[in-house]
């Protein structure tokens, strides 16, 4: 179980959001992953993929990184085709086999039916929001906390059968105080937790 794909979730506006936040990220965990004798491959959602050779990438790996910016409480659409895109081409291929029902025994609950079995993911996010916002009844999002409030992207993985790991966050990116070097400190702590812990 070496083998780590990172899906760069990352959608391109001037001036506003250029990726280099993003590809920094993506940078930092394979200098790390490799560091520490992990494989790493790449998947680029705002690319001229193949959708089956991107399902070998998945089939490839046994743990994946999803960085990507958060726009407007949810994943880039490029990301959101992306994800529609090669996961229905995985279907009976490594990703899913149905919703997990059966006519036949009533105990199989929907969302039981993924192929990826024994792998693991890590959300890491890019937010303009501050933390303060979750985690806090008087906040923006009522009270859910971070992994709450992107539990649209975790029953995703979670149908096809994969586990989270820790998820990362950095916030307030606008804001023109980030401390990169710290906010790299932290990732690599969440790096080392999920995948030398």
């Amino acid at each position: 179980m070496k083998n780590v794909l990172i899906l760069n979730g990352h959608q391109y506006y001037p001036n506003i959001a250029e990726g280099k936040l993003t590809q920094l990220y993506i940078d930092t965990a394979e200098a790390f992953l490799q560091s520490k004798g992990f494989n790493v491959k790449h998947a680029k959602a705002e690319s001229n993929y193949n959708a089956l050779e991107e399902v070998e990438k998945f089939k490839w790996a046994d743990f994946f990184i999803i960085q990507y910016p958060v726009y407007w409480m949810g994943v880039p659409w490029m990301m959101k085709k992306y994800i529609d895109e090669v996961f229905s081409a995985g279907a009976n291929n490594g990703i899913y086999a149905n919703d997990g029902r059966s006519r036949s025994d009533a105990t199989k609950h929907y969302g039981s039916g993924g192929l990826m079995q024994g792998k693991k993911y890590m959300l890491s996010l890019t937010y303009n929001c501050p933390t303060s916002e979750f985690s806090n009844k008087e906040g923006f999002f009522d009270g859910l906390s971070l992994d709450e409030a992107n539990i649209a992207t975790h029953k995703t993985w979670q149908f096809c059968s994969a586990t989270p790991m820790q998820t990362y966050s950095v916030h307030d990116i606008f804001k023109g105080d980030l401390n990169i070097e710290a906010q790299k400190a932290k990732f690599i702590a969440v790096l080392s937790q999920n995948f030398l812990g």
